[in-house]
Order: structure tokens, then sequence, then C-alpha cells
């Protein structure tokens, strides 16, 4: 079981697990602003990073993950492992940024099935590689079950916001826009917004997700 750091309110009414993406730590800049958005709206947020990348900690040397499907066990014993101290009436909600997001898609209807979870939420979810847009993953997300939340740039490679409303997508899956964001939900240089207005809005956005789960 790998390091898992969790942040916020004990008593919180949620609790949301998130993963990295595929090049960057769970002490990312992203996930660190993040979860400190999160927290200060009183949600209890945890981060936990994949066998690949705590080896990466360990001796330096950079390496890329493993298959996403191959990372689903993990996630799935984080789960389980925070949910033997979850308070009775915490709701849980799993998903992650980038890569993470996605790992946390595969197995959510799986743990939705089983009460685990309540919801998932995806900070910029990568539908196709970069230049790639030929190649999709959303095939799970057509049929998706469990309700889900992605925030996502307009102008995010892995999938700008015209592309996307293309898209065959569950109706259970909301989808959030960041004005003008990449990746990183950042907007352009000269854009009328600010990186801090989206990352606000995303944390915004989460909060009245969670508060609508069931």
């Amino acid at each position: 079981m790998s390091e898992i750091r969790t942040s916020g309110p004990e008593d919180a009414a949620a609790h949301l697990v998130l993963a990295y993406g595929a090049g960057a730590p769970m002490t990312s800049p992203f996930l660190e602003i993040m979860t400190g958005l999160l927290t200060e709206r009183g949600l209890r947020v945890s981060r936990f990073e994949f066998a690949y990348m705590a080896q990466r900690r360990k001796d330096g040397k950079r390496r890329p993950p493993p298959k996403a499907e191959l990372m689903i066990p993990e996630y799935v014993e984080v789960v389980d492992e925070l949910r033997k101290d979850l308070p009775r009436n915490q709701k849980l909600m799993i998903g992650g940024k980038s890569m993470g997001g996605r790992i946390a898609s595969l197995c959510a209807d799986q743990l939705r099935a089983k009460d685990h979870i309540a919801g998932l939420v995806c900070l910029g979810y990568p539908f196709h590689p970069t230049g790639k847009p030929d190649k999709l993953r959303t095939s799970h997300l057509k049929d998706l079950r469990c309700p889900a939340l992605i925030v996502q740039g307009e102008r995010d490679p892995f999938g700008i916001r015209a592309e996307v409303e293309t898209y065959r997508l569950s109706s259970a899956i909301k989808i959030v826009w960041a004005a003008d964001g990449n990746h990183d939900l950042s907007p352009s240089r000269g854009s009328p917004f600010t990186r801090t207005d989206n990352l606000t809005a995303a944390a915004d956005a989460v909060l009245a997700f969670a508060r609508n789960l069931t």
C-alpha cells in the first residue's frame, strides 16, 4: 500500500480521493492548489501514488506508467483502505487529474455498484492522446452509471470543447468548462480569465457536485 496523504476536516460531508497525472506526483503544484481549495470548502481530500511513481521517488528514475487497466487494482486498494475508517455518513468520491481521473473512471461503476463510492470527479480528462483525436478513451464513458463530474479546459489538447461536445457520453456525466483553459485549466496569455478564476470555479463545481450526491 502506497502512502496516502489526507487533508481537511475529519467530519466532512464528502471525501474525495485524488490521483495524479502520468508525469507528476501527488505533490504536483496543481494537486497542491486544488487540495487547498477543496479543503477550504470543507471537503476532505486524500492523495496517493501508484507504485511506479512511488518507485521513482526512491530511485529518481523516470519511468512511464503501466497501462491504465493494470493500475485499477491499486486504486481499488486505496478505496478499501480509506473505507476502513470512513465516518458513517461521509460520502466518498474518487477521481484525479488527467490519467488519475481516467483510472478512477475505469473502476467507478464497479465501486458504485458495491456502494463503496458516491461519485467520480475528473480534473482534465484525457479523452484522447495529444494530436490523436481519433484514438478516443471514451468507450466506458458511454454507459457510465456512476454520477460523474468532469472539469475540462475549453482548449485542452486531450479534448477541446468542440471535440468533446460531439462525443456520445453517459447522461450521468456532467461537464463543467474552464474558460479558455488548457490541460491544467490555465487560460492563455492575454485572456480575460485567470488561472485563479478557473481553479476556484473548478473547486466550486466539485463542492456543488458533492452536495448533490445521494
